[in-house]
């Protein structure tokens, strides 16, 4: 692609810009989806391992599964969905972990989601850790926990925001890999890879985006990056957009990346069972054993130990992870693993992190930034959703609203 004419272009080729892409097809609107990696998916990334079977480096669960828009598309695609419970929905394993103290630390962990609750619709936002109960022998672990769901710590985190989740609690996988899915339903879309988008000048009443590979001319464009894409590159738009900006700052990514390991002897663990490294820390891993019943451990860090673990690469998360294993199980059971695949979310340049949280305060960020512009410039993805944010069906959802204001500004004109 030297220079390109299309109606619509969309910036970013995740999961918000192959359901953009997939709507304005349907409405026979020409289009032309721009993604800077190889390959389709944006933070959803499925690989293989030796076997062949199917590794989700970036998002793996169909949250909200039974309002998930990604299990039909699945199914049409002829994927076998599973619909096990999640380990989190179970006891965890003994190691480190007696279940008398698993079932204190459940009901404390109820109690501050109630707390918070009942404080994100009664009072002014406030970061969520103010709603942990002082002294409790269990906030550690319930703050561990938030930066697998949020990515972040609790003390960075907008409780209000943290409240407006919505979640069904109904959560399935595709063995063939979710991420694997999600490219799979791009097939067929105009596209063009490997083509970073360096500005978007709306001085003119068309567009001119230049990548690349060329400039592209359009009537529009959905833009469809990541909000710390959004809040660091300063010269993305022309004229400068500042509220956009500031919207995006406000919705930061956190980090949760996942180390798979290979596990010998594997059947000395039930399938989908779980073990949390430490229950007296914030920077713990925590350990899925046999997903989908394989040989495998999946490995969750987040939060600010993701983000040191990064800065020293990518064989400390193995050593962290070797060390609790080794005071759970025993110094030899470090022999029976090996690293197989993860991916660092936070150094990658195209995503900056792994998904959105607001700020204290800056929970209405996300409709600020989801806002269009000049019926010209759109937005969407996960960090533009108020309800399904940091999930792939909250970027599919927003794509698709993207893509019907796009439809309806056109037919208005």
């Amino acid at each position: 692609m030297a220079n390109s004419d299309t109606e619509v272009v969309i910036i970013g080729g995740g999961t918000a810009g192959i359901a953009a892409g997939r709507r304005l097809a349907k409405a026979a609107i020409e289009c032309l989806l721009v993604e800077a990696r190889q390959r389709l998916g944006g933070r959803a990334w499925s690989v293989t391992d030796r076997s062949g079977r199917a590794l989700d480096l970036g998002c793996g669960w169909l949250h909200s599964a039974e309002r998930n828009p990604w299990v039909k598309i699945a199914e049409a695609q002829g994927r076998i969905v599973d619909k096990n419970p999640p380990p989190w929905q179970k006891p965890a394993l003994p190691n480190g972990f007696p279940p008398a103290e698993q079932q204190d630390f459940a009901k404390a962990q109820n109690a501050f989601y109630a707390r918070l609750q009942a404080a994100a619709q009664r009072d002014p936002d406030r970061p969520a850790d103010a709603l942990l109960e002082p002294g409790c022998r269990w906030n550690a672990p319930i703050d561990a926990v938030a930066t697998y769901i949020t990515g972040a710590e609790l003390a960075r985190v907008s409780a209000r925001d943290f409240d407006n989740y919505a979640d069904d609690y109904v959560n399935w996988r595709l063995p063939d890999g979710f991420g694997a899915a999600i490219a799979a339903h791009g097939d067929g879309l105009p596209v063009v890879l490997d083509c970073p988008v360096l500005q978007i000048d709306h001085h003119a009443r068309r567009l001119k985006i230049e990548t690349a590979k060329g400039t592209i001319t359009a009537d529009q464009a959905i833009v469809t990056l990541p909000s710390a894409l959004i809040a660091d590159k300063e010269f993305l738009f022309a004229p400068a957009l500042p509220e956009k900006s500031e919207a995006a700052r406000g919705l930061p990514l956190g980090l949760n990346d996942k180390l798979f390991l290979k596990l010998e002897q594997a059947e000395e663990f039930e399938p989908d069972s779980r073990v949390f490294g430490h229950t007296d820390r914030t920077g713990t891993a925590t350990y899925h054993f046999r997903p989908f019943g394989r040989p495998q451990i999946e490995t969750y860090f987040g939060g600010q130990l993701a983000a040191e673990l990064e800065a020293d690469g990518e064989r400390a998360f193995f050593d962290f992870a070797a060390s609790e294993l080794k005071r759970l199980f025993g110094r030899n059971f470090i022999h029976r693993v090996k690293p197989m695949h993860m991916h660092r979310w936070g150094v990658d340049p195209f995503a900056r992190g792994s998904y959105s949280y607001a700020l204290p305060g800056r929970a209405d960020c996300r409709t600020r930034l989801a806002a269009p512009v000049d019926e010209r410039l759109f937005f969407a993805g996960e960090a533009c959703s108020v309800n399904d944010f940091s999930t792939a069906h909250g970027g599919w959802l927003t794509g698709v609203a993207a893509a019907e204001q796009v439809i309806a500004a056109r037919r208005k004109k």
